[in-house]
């Protein structure tokens, strides 16, 4: 078996990742309210976009670098990974985050390029109440749960499919609408469009959704106990190209 992907490369393809979906995130969002003046149905219509992108970007990009795209899912798999020897070290989450982060405002810019809007402008859609950081607190948390649930399970060649299918549901279930993502958040606050977040709104958005991978983290502790370190003759190396697709993610 090959070995994992240069740190350069594996980062890269987390930017890019990030980048398209955040594009599909609000590029559908933008043509959701160009076509309909309903609000139900510009969220029906950005919702299946999302799940489509997500899913196909998982599926696509997830034997490279895991197709994480969310800095609460590259946290929660190096500390998850400190005791197996598996998952990102500090150098991968160092090159993956900022790459996840500008990737995300590249993707808004992006959007709103394509659909003729001002191409840096801020979001004007406040979004500060604690019942929204409740929300954003069980979307993370369950996304985590899923996620790393899934790879305790072995069920992780299902990632494409079942995470993506978990950010449909969450965008109808949570009073968010499940961002579930700190790059993605920062990422839609540069977009004054339906799928915008004030920048006033976006820190208590991060800190509920770190909040919540913590408590997602202790959901699959409960449910499968504490993964055994690995014999020092067995550990995997991190993002190895077999090991991405069971800690595939990502999140809206």
């Amino acid at each position: 078996m090959s070995g994992p992907a240069p740190l350069a490369r594996r980062a890269t393809v987390e930017g890019l990742g990030t980048a398209a979906l955040v594009a599909v995130v609000v590029g559908s969002g933008i043509q959701a309210t160009e076509l309909t003046q309903d609000v139900g149905t510009q969220l029906l219509a950005n919702c299946l976009a999302t799940v489509f992108g997500l899913g196909v970007l998982i599926a696509f990009l997830g034997q490279v670098s895991g197709a994480h795209f969310n800095p609460a899912v590259t946290l929660a798999a190096w500390f998850t990974g400190r005791r197996t020897g598996e998952g990102p070290g500090l150098r991968d989450v160092a090159a993956y985050i900022p790459a996840q982060i500008l990737g995300a405002v590249a993707g808004a810019v992006l959007a709103d390029a394509m659909f003729a809007k001002p191409v840096v402008a801020f979001s004007t859609h406040a979004r500060s109440a604690g019942h929204l950081w409740l929300g954003e607190v069980v979307a993370t948390a369950g996304l985590v749960w899923l996620i790393f649930g899934l790879a305790r399970a072995g069920r992780a060649h299902l990632a494409p499919v079942l995470v993506a299918s978990y950010i449909g549901a969450a965008y109808w279930f949570t009073s968010s609408t499940s961002f579930a993502n700190p790059a993605v958040t920062i990422g839609r606050a540069f977009t004054d469009t339906f799928a915008g977040i004030a920048p006033a709104s976006v820190l208590p958005f991060l800190a509920a959704q770190l909040i919540g991978a913590a408590l997602g983290l202790a959901l699959v502790t409960a449910c499968f106990g504490r993964p055994a370190p690995a014999p020092a003759d067995e550990v995997v190396v991190p993002q190895q190209p077999a090991r991405p697709a069971e800690e595939s993610t990502l999140t809206s």
